[in-house]
């Protein structure tokens, strides 16, 4: 699955988040629900226009973000007395 097919990022809405396609519903919702162990079902339930690939889609982009993150260690000098 390409999550390029369900998730948009547009600057007219949400302030450019990304989002589901066709919603105003932002991948960081969706992943925060998850977060606080709702389940695939609920999540359904409760937003019946989406689909369980756009769940997915949800995941595999937050995986490809935090994938491609780099982290540089900076070090802080200590004070000296």
């Amino acid at each position: 699955m390409n999550w390029r097919e369900h998730i948009v990022i547009d600057p007219a809405v949400l302030t450019g988040k990304p989002i589901i396609k066709g919603t105003r519903l932002a991948v960081e919702f969706i992943i925060d629900l998850l977060a606080h162990d709702w389940t695939e079902s609920e999540i359904l339930l409760n937003y019946p226009g989406l689909t369980h690939e756009d769940i997915q889609a949800c995941l595999m982009y937050a995986s490809n973000l935090l994938r491609t993150e780099r982290v540089y260690p900076v070090e802080i000098p200590q004070e000296v007395d």
